[in-house]
This record gives structure tokens, sequence and C-alpha cells, in this order.
């Protein structure tokens, strides 16, 4: 019997997420960011000027997954998550309050009503129910770039307290897929793949100094794309940039390649996980002694992967709760 409990699936939430939704990144050279990410890594321009940019995946008909706003500070400003409807976006509000999370309703260009909120841990969240349309590109083939990516697919974040997180999380529906525990009687969770839409994760927790952002990770049609992006970034001055991979995690099955941009947020160019929407869906737990949770293959991630991650703006980064006795991160 473990200390660290495994949440048990809400069915009724207090309000509905649908899925992770878009990024929101401070970076301190745009132009060098937007050249990054258009030309290298493939994403669509959807709308720019000279403070923000505007980007979504190939697959998606929403405005935008990614946006660059142009700061003295490089921080990850926000996460983004849809919800069902208008009337989620109220009730969402009113949990807000009764829990005494501080909270807002804001303008936020080309979507429609939006609630900011920094949850309990230091997460600066925002939901919508509502994002202006545009045409789908998925057969545009003639305008593909980089690696094609498709859809943003989940966020993965440093936790001080993987385990409250965790719960919290819970309550708001989020459902556990895998996570990596301590051996022993008494073994704590150090990382946990929480997710909404019946993939693997729409929002992963990894035991950490935080609140930070580990990574945000865009899906793509097959592995063969991650290894031309590799040539891409390989021939286009950018192989300094390439963090770990290409491989396959154990977790979560993705074939997976992880890049640093300009400014050292971290990206996942991701493929080959599978459905986890049966409600009676078993979570799979990997012990933190088994290697092939990281990298299925045998390749070690190198200690930046460990240590280094996005702050989120105006938020205190703590220390976390304890030290796994074996690094952990996907």
């Amino acid at each position: 019997k473990t200390t660290m409990p495994i949440p048990q699936h809400v069915f009724d939430p207090p309000f509905n997420i649908l899925r992770s939704s878009h990024t929101v990144l401070d970076v301190t050279d745009l132009d060098a960011s937007r050249k990054f990410y258009e030309t290298v890594i493939g994403l669509h321009v959807e709308d720019a000027d000279r403070d923000v940019v505007y980007l979504r995946g190939f697959e998606e008909r929403q405005h935008h997954s990614l946006v660059l706003r142009k700061a003295d500070v490089a921080a990850c400003d926000r996460l983004g998550f849809k919800v069902g409807n208008e009337s989620d976006l109220d009730k969402a509000a009113a949990f807000m309050a009764q829990n005494k999370i501080e909270h807002a309703f804001v303008e936020v260009p080309f979507q429609g009503r939006t609630l900011q909120f920094t949850d309990p841990f230091g997460y600066r969240i925002e939901l919508y129910a509502a994002m202006e349309k545009r045409p789908h590109l998925l057969r545009r083939y003639e305008i593909y770039k980089g690696c094609h990516p498709q859809r943003l697919d989940h966020f993965n974040v440093f936790a001080p307290d993987v385990q409250a997180t965790m719960d919290f999380y819970a309550r708001l529906g989020f459902r556990l897929s895998e996570y990596a525990e301590e051996d022993g009687p008494n073994g704590r969770i150090a990382a946990a793949w929480l997710h909404r839409k019946g993939n693997v994760h729409d929002f992963a927790l990894t035991n950490g100094k935080g609140p930070r952002l580990h990574h945000f990770a865009y899906w793509v049609p097959t592995a063969m794309n991650i290894l031309h992006l590799c040539d891409v970034m390989a021939s286009s001055g950018y192989v300094k940039n390439i963090e770990r991979g290409p491989g396959r995690h154990g977790i979560s099955n993705a074939f997976f390649l992880y890049v640093r941009d300009p400014d050292g947020h971290r990206l996942e160019l991701y493929t080959s996980d599978y459905f986890t929407g049966d409600h009676d869906h078993e979570p799979l737990r990997w012990s933190l002694r088994d290697p092939r949770r990281q990298t299925l293959w045998g390749a070690p991630a190198p200690r930046s992967w460990f240590e280094q991650g996005s702050p989120f703006a105006g938020q205190t980064v703590r220390e976390p709760q304890f030290v796994a006795d074996v690094l952990v991160a996907d």
C-alpha cells in the first residue's frame, strides 16, 4: 500500500475542460522565435505584428495554439485549455471563488470570453469556450514545412508537490493514464500523466523545482517527420538546439524529439501514443528504477532535461517537497 494515493476519476467535475489548447510564451527576440517556429518547426503563422505572433498546426481549425509575445524576460505566460461551452466558464469562476483562487475574466484577441486564474501551485491558466476559426490546412500540403506539426498535444510542468497538484486537477476531471513511483511501501509519486481528451496526457506533472514549464508538445503524423526535422535543424544552423532524441519513451509509447527554441523554451515533437478514452482505463505504474520509462531504447536524458525549464511569469520558483531517488521526467 502506498502513502501516495491514486486519484479516482471524477465523472461530474465542477466544469468541463475538453483539452489542452494553447501555450503563451514570452520571448526576448520575436523575429528569431518566429523564424524558429515558422520555418524550422513548420507551424503556420495566422497573425503577427511587432509585439506578438500567433501560430497553429495544420490540423487545427482554431486561430492559434502558440502565442509568442515580445518581452524583456523569457517566461511562460499562460497555458490554455478549452472548455465545453460558455456556462462552463461561469461554473469555473464560481469554483475559483469558492476555493479562494485568484481569477478574472479578461479580453484576449481572437478568443471569446476568457477566464484567467493562477492555480494554488502557481501555474497561470486560461480557459475559453470559443476561439475564432480559420480555414482547414490539413490538405494544404504545398505549404507544409519542418516536421508538419498537426496539433498541440500536451503540456508538461515541473511540480514541487506532484501529489497535491495531481489531486487538484483530478477534482477538475483529469484522469490519470500513467505514473512513475518510488518503490517500497511508502513510495511517492514523482510524475503523473493526466488527460481529458482520451490520449495519454493533456497535462503532465514532473517532480522538481516549480512552478515551471518543462515542455509543450505538438503531435506530428509519423516518426519520419521527426527524423526529417533532425535533418532540417542540422542543415539550417540549429543542430545545437536539439536537446534529446529522437527516441521512444516507455511512458506513453511516444516517439519523440526535444528541441530548445532561441530563448530555451523546450518543445517536444511527438507521435505514436495510444487511446485512453474508456472510463475504466487502469493507470499504468512505472517504477522509478525502470530505465525503460524514460527511454525504451536505453539512451539517458541529459542533465539539462532534469534541471532546466521556463518559469511562469511573476511566480516564485520553489524547491520540490522531496528529491526522487532517481531523476525522473518525460
